[in-house]
């Protein structure tokens, strides 16, 4: 049962990332993927809250592993950041690695406070 939650999350999540990455990409005239860091932070702020709130494995596997590990991609944050350093965009590369984890944690971290906020 916990398989088939994780494949009903991811097969909305996948999609769901994709649109938005291409719709954020589409918004700027940059090197820099700013869809991927969108789906990344915004991925990572929910899952921090998600995890926060007093939900079952269920809700875990729907949400959390399904939804936001297909939502959010480190693949394609690697693959560009790689992308970047290559085509001498070094300093968009290093902009993105660096804002990527720092806006990643930070985002799970204040995900994390809010549901506690409103739980408690």
């Amino acid at each position: 049962m916990t398989v088939l939650l994780v494949v009903l999350g991811a097969a909305v999540g996948a999609p769901l990332r994709y649109l938005a990455d291409r719709m954020v990409q589409a918004r700027h005239d940059s090197v820099f993927p700013w869809g991927t860091f969108t789906v990344n932070v915004t991925g990572s702020a929910l899952l921090g809250f998600l995890i926060a709130l007093p939900a079952g494995d269920g809700m875990i596997a729907l949400a959390g592993t399904g939804f936001c590990g297909a939502l959010t991609t480190y693949s394609t944050f690697g693959y560009e950041t790689l992308r970047l350093a290559e085509d001498d965009a070094r300093l968009h590369a290093a902009l993105n690695a660096v804002g990527s984890v720092i806006g990643g944690l930070g985002a799970a971290y204040g995900g994390m406070v809010l549901a506690q906020a409103i739980t408690t």
